[in-house]
């Protein structure tokens, strides 16, 4: 669903119409709500908002089911490091990183 320019509403304009524009949001459309030119909040109805957020819990889901089949997939083909020796190995490049870091500018005063 796109946004038509009548959803766009200034601020200033918005505050004067709430009541108004609330029942347009309530019968289903979508308002941007501007403040010095550009979008500042949105407008809409209070179900679509818990069905978007529905949305984004199932995409997170299917996410963490992805990346444990992924890991799985390492651990059947032997991509697999002990957790201790990951560690250290990380610890290693932090510090060799750190190492290489130009030094920071010390404040005279």
């Amino acid at each position: 669903m796109g946004i038509a320019t009548n959803d766009v509403v200034p601020f200033t304009l918005a505050r004067s119409n709430l009541s108004l524009l609330a029942d347009q949001a309530k019968a289903g459309a979508e308002k941007i709500i501007t403040k010095n030119g550009e979008s500042y909040v949105a407008l809409i109805d209070a179900d679509r908002l818990d069905y978007y957020h529905r949305l984004e819990r199932e995409r997170i889901h299917l996410l963490l089911l992805d990346d444990a089949k992924r890991g799985l997939d390492d651990i059947a083909a032997g991509r697999t490091y002990e957790a201790d020796a990951a560690l250290a190995q990380l610890q290693k490049r932090r510090a060799a990183s750190a190492k290489t870091a130009k030094p920071a500018a010390r404040k005279r005063g």
